[in-house]
């Protein structure tokens, strides 16, 4: 694998387009606004934008049921508003990455419409249906947003599967002529111009063969597990791989839970020849509840020793062999700052800083989550009807309601501290109404400290978070050790301080983060550095780390 590939050389900004801005004052985000707001990612210094799905859909689950692979959701504008978009973004050479959803579709999509009528149809095997097993479901596979993977149709007498929302039934893989399909669908967009796809579940289109129960006691966690990295995964990606992506230039990554560094070596490997780079869930499903019932419902942070294990892990299997996704947080995902460093305003701006600063001197492509570069919190919910969230709404009806394995106020604890709402709260670009989002009622909630942390405030005060990232992105477009270096892990059980080293070319980088808000000491023998080259407090004395201080050394 060249070391010199484009992709390595990038800072992915990922844009939730119905929270980011609204332009024609509906109250939800669209293309026109994010058009609108480039020149603000291109500040920042990112290469590639990661556009969440923008297709038409149901929105049962955020866009990710998708109805039409080739038709823009009206509620974000038109394929003109698209085109221009494209466009604009590549004369700031700034790239378009599309969000891929191929695993599943929507129930409104026409292939489903058409599947579900009978046995007999040219759609009838686009999905994965079975008959009943003594009048139930055909195996016990629990879907990832509660209840069973099953749903019962009567016009085909069967059940089709559906790995997460009723209304996303999973495609059948097995189909030469889905896969076709799918093929057509990515050359419609790279034909486009785009430049390349974040592939959503990428490894759960290879279901197991005969479709086995999940050993008991099945969970919707088990499920995803046990479908994960099935046995035709690597040859549907090769197929992708050699039929198209090869065809362009292309950024691709797949989203990819469960897997293993392993698994990641044979996607994106030196030989592998399918996609650049995956997105693994390890560092982030640290704090699962003690109760498996529960799954990752819980409100307990993650042990720093377990977070540098899963880190370091992905640094060295990788290094060499294949390449990484650098993230904290996502759509997905929960706030950084609130879940790994800490959102108290004593230390919110140090933490994001320290987070930071930790992740982008990895090796891999790193990821910027909307608002991530200004500090944004968790949104620190406190009812249930403040969710729109369908993950986190069934999750409370099931756990709490149906099954009472927990009780509301804990359940909502809970969801304030993990929900993937935390992610969706409107972008805060200043103190004025709705945070300069929209002039309208917005589709979702905005996080009631807008007044103090937004893109207006950020932009004018040189010590920001955003400048921050800035000054990080600049360095590693500037370093190559921070892009090729080796990893060299420093002090695996220190439950305080996480430290590594990166090795270039004869070049040393030393990272030292202090994750406390302690004053603590540690020579690592940074006296001997040849240069610090960043830190997030003004001075530097070298042994002893403050609150929350993460600092970087150059040795030549």
């Amino acid at each position: 694998m060249s070391k010199k590939q484009w992709f390595k050389d990038t800072v992915v900004y990922q844009v939730y387009p119905m929270s980011f801005q609204d332009s024609d004052n509906d109250g939800i985000g669209d293309l026109p606004g994010i058009t609108k707001r480039l020149d603000y990612i291109k500040k920042l210094g990112a290469d590639v934008i990661w556009l969440n799905p923008i297709y038409e859909s149901p929105n049962k689950d955020n866009g990710y049921d998708i109805a039409n692979y080739r038709a823009i959701n009206p509620e974000y504008g038109s394929m003109n508003d698209f085109d221009d978009l494209l466009n604009k973004a590549h004369q700031l050479n700034l790239k378009i990455m599309m969000n891929l959803v191929v695993n599943h579709t929507s129930d409104q999509h026409h292939w489903f419409q058409e599947s579900k009528k009978t046995k007999d149809n040219p759609f009838s095997d686009f999905y994965i249906w079975r008959d009943p097993v003594d009048g139930h479901e055909p195996n016990n596979w629990l879907a990832a947003f509660g209840g069973s993977a099953w749903t019962y149709v009567p016009e085909r007498k069967q059940y089709y599967l559906h790995l997460f929302a009723t209304g996303q039934p999973d495609l059948n893989w097995e189909n030469p002529d889905v896969r076709q399909a799918v093929f057509d669908i990515e050359r419609f967009w790279l034909d486009k111009g785009v430049d390349g796809f974040r592939m959503d579940v990428i490894n759960l289109i290879s279901k197991p063969k005969g479709l086995p129960d999940v050993p008991e006691p099945a969970t919707a966690g088990k499920t995803m597990d046990f479908v994960a990295d099935g046995h035709r995964l690597n040859e549907f990606l090769s197929q992708m791989n050699s039929e198209v992506l090869s065809k362009y230039d292309t950024i691709t990554v797949g989203e990819m839970p469960g897997s293993t560094t392993e698994d990641a070596i044979k996607y994106t490997g030196l030989n592998s020849h399918k996609l650049n780079m995956v997105f693994q869930f390890e560092h982030v499903g640290l704090s699962p509840n003690p109760d498996v019932r529960l799954g990752k419902w819980n409100d307990q942070p993650a042990k720093l020793t377990e977070l540098k294990a899963s880190l370091n892990r992905w640094q060295t299997g990788l290094d060499g062999k294949g390449w990484n996704s650098l993230y904290w947080n996502n759509h997905d995902q929960p706030r950084a700052v609130s879940r790994f460093g800490n959102d108290d305003p004593k230390y919110r701006v140090l933490s994001a800083k320290m987070l930071a600063t930790t992740l982008h001197l990895m090796q891999g492509t790193p990821y910027v989550y909307q608002g991530e570069e200004l500090g944004i919190t968790n949104a620190h919910f406190t009812k249930l009807n403040q969710y729109e969230d369908i993950e986190s709404i069934n999750f409370y009806h099931e756990l709490v309601e149906q099954e009472k394995i927990v009780d509301g106020p804990t359940m909502l604890k809970y969801l304030a501290n993990i929900s993937r709402d935390n992610a969706r709260t409107l972008m805060q670009w200043n103190d004025k109404n709705n945070a300069g989002f929209s002039s309208a009622k917005p589709w979702f909630a905005l996080n009631p400290n807008y007044k103090s942390i937004n893109v207006e405030d950020s932009l004018a005060d040189k010590n920001s978070v955003f400048y921050y990232y800035q000054k990080l992105i600049k360095l590693r477009h500037n370093n190559e050790i921070i892009k090729y270096g080796s990893f060299e892990e420093i002090d695996p059980d220190d439950d305080q301080v996480y430290a590594y080293r990166r090795h270039y070319e004869g070049k040393t980088l030393l990272l030292i983060s202090n994750f406390t808000d302690k004053i603590v000491s540690r020579d690592y023998g940074q006296s001997n550095a040849s240069s610090l080259l960043i830190d997030n407090y003004e001075d530097d004395k070298v042994n002893e780390l403050r609150p929350y201080e993460a600092k970087a050394y150059l040795f030549k």
